[in-house]
């Protein structure tokens, strides 16, 4: 991870006791919350590239319930031929 950049940042003091307030509820220091305010509206104004954590959600086809019950349908006719008896052949 790239090495933080370090500056001064004057606040009013009803401020950074709101941003404390804050960062206490969400359980991280006040810089860290800071950061997570500004990264997030930078995200949100464009200036910033969105970052993808999570993988992608499946698309409509691997979750369309018609493609599950086509595979439950093949399954169970296969449990059904085993469970048939096999019919005598008489000699």
């Amino acid at each position: 991870m790239p090495e933080s950049k370090r500056f001064l940042l004057r606040l009013d003091p009803d401020l950074f006791e709101a941003l404390r307030r804050w960062a206490d509820d969400d359980l991280r220091s006040i810089n860290a919350q800071i950061e997570y305010l500004l990264t997030d509206q930078a995200r949100r104004a464009g200036r910033l590239p969105t970052k993808r954590t999570r993988p992608p959600r499946p698309t409509d086809d691997e979750t369309s319930p018609a493609a599950g019950v086509d595979e439950l349908e093949k399954l169970e006719e296969g449990q059904a031929r085993k469970r048939r008896p096999r019919a005598r052949t008489s000699a």
